[in-house]
């Protein structure tokens, strides 16, 4: 393939009898490169463009004021910002900063009193007082939009409407990102965020108009780049291991060579923190996908909750805070 598939996903909020053909689309999809665009996402471009102008504000301000939220600050909850290098992808640093956010929880949520890792409150910069709402209506707006794709996997794959809703994703984990990709020096050999998939069931993001993100098909590396009015989904490693390797968790990597600083906004749909994750009925898996892995890790050889699988792969990724915590 040498473009990634758009899919009109109004149907699956309306339930008009163009449904089965957006799960068709999907099928298709999440068979040949486990990406696609979708419209329709009814997420309100008011959201998305105040999020891109408040990132970019954040983003300019002094080291020192964007350190006061550091993620050291979030404790257990994993929330808050990191500098440029401070992410790493195969234990490489990323050419990138961002921020890290989740669901709002209160300090008495039994979660957050319990010291459930990546549970509790999110930091926001004083300097930036409108990110907040936008942050959580971004969101509420994207899971739902999230829930609705989910319902068209789950009959892609011969299950009820309601099949990940009722089993894995009553209570989701959802974890939102805000990256900034500066600009790199023209000799520079880094990348943005290397080779690797997304851990949970679904991503839906948001990228600015400079491009970057590359797809890794069958045929090879392809250009993934913005399109007016659509957001970029692919579906990560706990749909593969579900799907027993039928859908593919996808390898991707992000290299910003516009010249100019990119901001992106990956939104992560997961199944719920406690949830036990096993194949679904009827598939197991289809072969040991390990050698064509890019961590050379099968997913298919995991057993346990996906609260546990996130720990270990976010161990990877910030190795110094995890030992703090």
């Amino acid at each position: 393939m040498s473009a990634l598939p758009i899919i009109d996903m109004a149907p699956l909020f309306d339930d008009t009898p163009a449904r089965a053909d957006v799960v068709a689309a999907i099928e298709r999809a999440c068979r040949d490169t486990g990406f696609f665009y979708i419209r329709n996402h009814r997420i309100d471009e008011a959201v998305i463009a105040g999020l891109d102008a408040a990132a970019r504000r954040f983003f300019a301000l002094p080291e020192a004021e964007k350190a006061a939220i550091a993620m050291r600050h979030g404790g257990r909850a994993w929330r808050g910002s990191f500098p440029v290098g401070g992410e790493l992808t195969s234990g490489r640093p990323d050419l990138k900063e961002g921020l890290y956010f989740g669901t709002e929880l209160p300090p008495d949520d039994p979660r957050v009193v319990a010291g459930t890792p990546l549970h509790g409150a999110n930091l926001f910069p004083a300097a930036i007082p409108e990110l907040r709402s936008l942050v959580l209506a971004f969101i509420e707006q994207g899971a739902r939009a999230a829930d609705m794709l989910m319902g068209g996997v789950a009959e892609s794959l011969g299950l009820e409407e309601n099949y990940f809703r009722k089993n894995l994703t009553a209570d989701p984990t959802l974890l939102f990102r805000i990256f900034h990709y500066p600009a790199p020096p023209a000799d520079a050999d880094s990348w943005g965020v290397g080779e690797h998939t997304d851990y949970g069931l679904l991503t839906l993001l948001v990228q600015d108009d400079n491009g970057g993100l590359q797809v890794k098909s069958q045929g090879g590396w392809i250009e993934a780049p913005p399109v007016p009015g659509t957001l970029v989904c692919n579906i990560g490693d706990m749909l593969d291991r579900l799907t027993g390797g039928w859908y593919r968790s996808t390898p991707h990597r992000v290299r910003n060579a516009s010249g100019r600083s990119r901001i992106s906004f990956p939104l992560f749909y997961d199944p719920g923190f406690d949830a036990e994750i096993a194949p679904l009925p009827d598939r197991a898996a289809l072969s040991d996908d390990a050698a064509t892995r890019w961590d050379r890790a099968s997913v298919h050889a995991f057993e346990g909750t996906y609260g546990a699988y996130l720990l270990g792969k976010v161990a990877k990724v910030f190795p110094e805070l995890t030992a703090a915590i």
